[in-house]
């Protein structure tokens, strides 16, 4: 009980000591405008942010998130079948991956993963 006391408050001091000598240090910089904006390889990263946008590459990158997202989750799912064994976790682990499967053969045949055309 010792030991999680005593890693808790090393660990609070320090971050709080990183955290004060960050704030020093950023008091002491100058502040100017040229050295506080992004370098954008020649564009003008002040210009308007109302640029058009391709709206199927946005649905692209949303389809590729959840997918993403989809497969993190089964990882554990298939780590855990193989440790236990248990059917239940098999068919639930099958079942799953049939649902993601025929999300992207839904996708596919709507166009959505078509975004040049």
């Amino acid at each position: 009980m010792i030991n999680i006391l005593v890693g808790s408050v090393l660990g609070l001091v320090v971050s709080t000591g990183i955290l004060f000598i960050s704030l020093m240090i950023y008091l002491r910089v100058v502040v100017d405008r040229e050295k506080s904006s992004s370098y954008e390889c020649g564009f003008d990263p002040m210009s308007s942010a109302r640029l058009p946008f391709s709206l199927r590459f946005f649905l692209l990158a949303v389809i590729f998130l959840i997918f993403d997202v989809e497969i993190v989750l089964l990882f554990p799912l298939f780590w855990s079948c193989f440790m236990s064994m248990s059917l239940v976790g098999v068919f639930g682990g099958f079942f799953f991956l049939i649902v993601l499967l025929g999300g992207l053969f839904h996708e596919w045949r709507e166009g959505s993963l078509d975004w040049m055309n």
